[in-house]
């Protein structure tokens, strides 16, 4: 078991998917100008709903999924990467990214404060 039990685990593990799904939203803005590019996305929350909804406990089982998206329509080029999208789709990331580690930051002050009280 993790410090700070299961729900910290999960917290740290969507900050991760967080830090990933930054990284393919960069790469889908770094090739928006590639001919034939397919823009990526990176799932995760939905994918825990899902497991939640189908009643798995085991959520820290469940991984991200890079997907590529092949339904929204491209350009010209072939190229499907909207930026104004795309710089949404950063700063949602973001806000969830601060809102997990907020969190996580107060599990864990909630923590130092209990073993603190325990001398």
């Amino acid at each position: 078991m993790a410090i700070g039990g299961i729900e910290s685990e999960l917290l740290v593990n969507l900050m991760s998917a967080s830090s990933k799904r930054a990284s393919v939203i960069a790469n889908n803005i770094a090739n928006q100008n590639t001919p034939g590019f397919k823009r990526q996305s990176l799932e995760f929350e939905e994918l825990l709903t899902q497991a939640v909804a189908r009643g798995n406990r085991d959520l820290t089982s469940v991984q991200p999924e890079l997907l590529v998206d092949v339904e929204t329509p491209g350009g010209d080029d072939g190229n499907n990467v909207n930026m104004e999208e795309e710089m949404n789709s950063l700063r949602q990331n973001r806000l969830l990214y601060d809102t997990y580690a907020s969190i996580l930051s107060s599990r864990f002050e909630v923590l130092r404060a209990s073993i603190q009280d325990g001398r």
